[in-house]
């Protein structure tokens, strides 16, 4: 049970000549009626898209650059939990005095997002950097997603994973360590500064769950917040409408259609990245469907959407009691303002920054600006 077995993303040829086939077989639907993004992806898009993903992608040299970063997997244990096996990304600083950072993807993300972050945040000092700054990074896939087990009962959310994750630092012989996330990784690293705050020394987040304190004066950056907010609520939450009630029912097209569900995907990467109207403005082709590729080739279509199922229905509003950052990207779903956010988080707040560029996936979109801001936050806690 307390083994860690060294882990390698393997594709068989087979598998890959039956997404080709599904992509060139896919029945499509006809066109939306309207411009723009208003009623879903739009079909020459997705068209494009997967003719790209068939005829040109290559599946073989994208795995082996994600290969190039250390994996493994264990089986792991919590109260609450199954025993599920676990999957990693597990990259030693060269720098042995460096700090221990688990950092948590959220949905539709993966370990694909840091793969253009992780060499800076281990290896400061040859990407510019400090010694001081260095990492020992451990990105888990969140069970359901990437090649984590799938639960097989329910009862595993986000304070369930924060616990995991505790559990995996304390394998990994990191007794003390720093933890980061943004999405559902916001909350899952929020719940380990509540959880586990004798060996968690502080948390960074790029999506920070903040209660408005107030709607008295609000600033011109609060009213842009609660107007954006209100057009997300309006015409931005059918998926997680879905996804929280008939993770199931959904599932099952996904994982039939690797169209369908590269469609699901990359219609959040238009919505919630800093782009000038096309999602690869702020992400590339390759890197997009390195992400969906996570999705696609281990059927996670239902296991990770019933993460919602899991945890919409009681979302934890703890405060932690571990020293806190917050990196606010102006393409962010819900983006806080200072005074909300030292009003939730009190004297804990020791980091707290508005950035001009970069949106939900930032370690995908702006890896520079998303490491600066890691380095600095976590530098405020020494």
């Amino acid at each position: 049970m307390t083994e860690i077995r060294p882990f390698t993303i393997t594709t068989t040829d087979e598998d890959l000549d039956d997404l080709r086939r599904r992509l060139h077989a896919t029945r499509w639907p006809e066109a939306e009626t309207v411009d723009g993004w208003s009623q879903g992806i739009p079909l020459s898009y997705v068209q494009e898209l997967c003719r790209y993903w068939a005829d040109d992608y290559d599946w073989r040299a994208r795995e082996a650059r994600l290969n190039e970063f250390p994996q493994f997997t264990t089986t792991l244990q919590v109260d609450g939990t199954e025993a599920l096996d676990i999957h990693f990304v597990h990259v030693r600083s060269p720098h042995e005095d460096a700090t221990p950072l688990i950092m948590t993807h959220g949905w539709p993300g993966s370990i694909a997002e840091f793969q253009d972050v992780i060499g800076s945040l281990t290896d400061p000092t040859a990407h510019g950097g400090d010694a001081a700054d260095a990492f020992h990074v451990v990105c888990p896939s969140i069970p359901g997603y990437g090649f984590s087990a799938k639960p097989t009962a329910h009862g595993v959310g986000v304070g369930q994973i924060a616990d995991l994750w505790g559990a995996l630092m304390d394998r990994l012989g990191y007794d003390r360590f720093h933890a980061q996330g943004g999405d559902w990784g916001s909350m899952v690293t929020t719940l380990i500064g509540v959880r586990n705050p004798d060996h968690c020394m502080g948390i960074h987040l790029n999506m920070p769950i903040v209660i408005p304190s107030t709607m008295d004066d609000l600033s011109e950056y609060e009213q842009r917040t609660m107007s954006d907010m209100d057009e997300h609520s309006k015409n931005g939450t059918g998926y997680s409408k879905i996804q929280s009630t008939r993770p199931q029912t959904l599932g099952y097209g996904l994982t039939d259609s690797p169209a369908g569900q590269a469609a699901w995907i990359v219609e959040k990467f238009h919505a919630w990245t800093d782009n000038d109207g096309h999602p690869e403005d702020a992400v590339d082709r390759d890197h997009l469907l390195d992400n969906v590729m996570l999705y696609w080739l281990p059927r996670t279509a239902a296991s990770s959407a019933r993460l919602y199922w899991e945890s919409f229905r009681n979302p934890p509003f703890d405060i932690p009691e571990v020293p806190i950052g917050c990196s606010i990207f102006p393409n962010e779903i819900f983006r806080t303002s200072r005074r909300w956010a030292e009003a939730q988080f009190g004297d804990k707040l020791v980091h707290f920054n508005t950035l001009d560029h970069g949106g939900h996936f930032a370690a995908f979109e702006v890896p520079e600006i998303f490491v600066d801001e890691v380095r600095t936050c976590f530098r405020a806690m020494r």
